[in-house]
């Protein structure tokens, strides 16, 4: 009765009572939907709510495929990185007997869903890391799922790991095959507001003045705010990028350039998130890099970004590279608190 009760405490409340009850009419939707012969990971991926992603997404794989349609699982612990994600899809998209949904586990981005037998939907998960979790859901939608989803599930997964494996011909004939999947729609833009004509029509306009040609220097860093990001379209997660360090140490100095430009890029696009790592493990603090004899020139800092509508990746590790050299002082002017104008 105690843990009965726990678990519904998040209804004492009118906020968590309200998630709740959009929660269960979302998820009613999408049984709906599921049970005419679609695939989950489809659904959600043209659904695009957020409120339906991470672990609630996790909810809805519970108790749709498995309690109530019965779909057999496989879980592991990948023992090998996995970053072909293509060649995958290619090969899942053959296997036209069994509904296939993917469920992994990201360090970063918590739980991410997908059907891989579409590579757009299976690239999200980017580079696989080793010893990171990895579910497998096999079925035949509405009816019951057999010894042959089963071993789907299993062939599956020695698949993910980097294994050779060659689908039996049962698997290749079926209905199960991939659809068109309908985009995210794009948000309406803003309309802007006309301007009004000036009071004095005496005024002289000012004269636009030619660019002077300059030599190339640190960026200009000013001070300035920024619309907020897009958030359609799918999570998404980049490569790491390497940022070798040009200074003889990355000091104090280095660190406070390498959080005001983070912090800039994070002012400029608010829905997309930087990760930092350092031989091998992310760095949830900046500050930490600050060890003397720790990171020394030559030294490569790593970082990715991750997000729906990834821009000036590019952008960012010049400034990061820049920050890490000994002109990282260009970074440091302006008051403290306020965000440069970077991106």
């Amino acid at each position: 009765m105690a843990a009965e009760l726990a678990n519904l405490e998040i209804l004492s409340h009118r906020r968590g009572f309200n998630s709740a009850v959009r929660h269960i009419k979302r998820t009613i939707g999408i049984m709906e939907d599921a049970e005419q012969r679609d695939n989950l990971a489809d659904l959600l991926f043209e659904l695009d709510d957020e409120e339906m992603g991470g672990e609630r997404a996790g909810l809805v794989l519970s108790i749709l495929l498995a309690d109530k349609m019965g779909y057999k699982t496989v879980s592991a612990n990948l023992g090998s990185v996995v970053s072909d994600t293509a060649s995958l899809a290619k090969e899942f998209e053959k296997w036209k007997a069994v509904d296939l949904v993917a469920a992994y586990h990201h360090p970063e981005m918590g739980l991410l869903v997908a059907n891989p037998k579409v590579g757009d939907e299976l690239a999200a998960f980017g580079t696989l890391r080793k010893r990171e979790l990895l579910v497998i859901y096999a079925g035949k939608g509405s009816s019951p799922a057999d010894a042959e989803c089963q071993k789907a599930a299993e062939l599956a997964v020695r698949l993910f790991e980097g294994a050779k494996v060659k689908a039996p011909p049962a698997l290749l004939k079926g209905n199960f095959t991939v659809r068109k999947l309908a985009q995210p729609k794009q948000p309406p833009a803003p309309r802007v507001p006309k301007q009004k004509k000036a009071a004095s029509r005496s005024a002289a306009p000012a004269k636009q003045t030619a660019p002077v040609a300059q030599r190339s220097a640190p960026p200009v860093v000013t001070q300035a705010s920024a619309p907020a990001a897009s958030t359609s379209g799918p999570v998404r997660m980049t490569p790491r990028y390497a940022v070798v360090v040009q200074n003889e140490l990355f000091h104090n100095g280095n660190v406070e350039a390498w959080k005001r430009i983070v912090a800039s890029y994070a002012a400029k696009y608010p829905n997309l998130q930087v990760f930092i790592y350092y031989d091998g493990e992310r760095i949830l603090d900046i500050n930490s890099l600050f060890k003397w004899g720790k990171v020394k020139h030559g030294s490569a800092i790593e970082f990715a970004v991750a997000g729906n509508e990834i821009k000036d990746v590019a952008k960012l590790q010049r400034y990061l590279a820049q920050g890490a050299s000994h002109l990282f002082e260009a970074f440091l002017k302006g008051p403290v608190n306020t965000p440069l104008r970077l991106f």
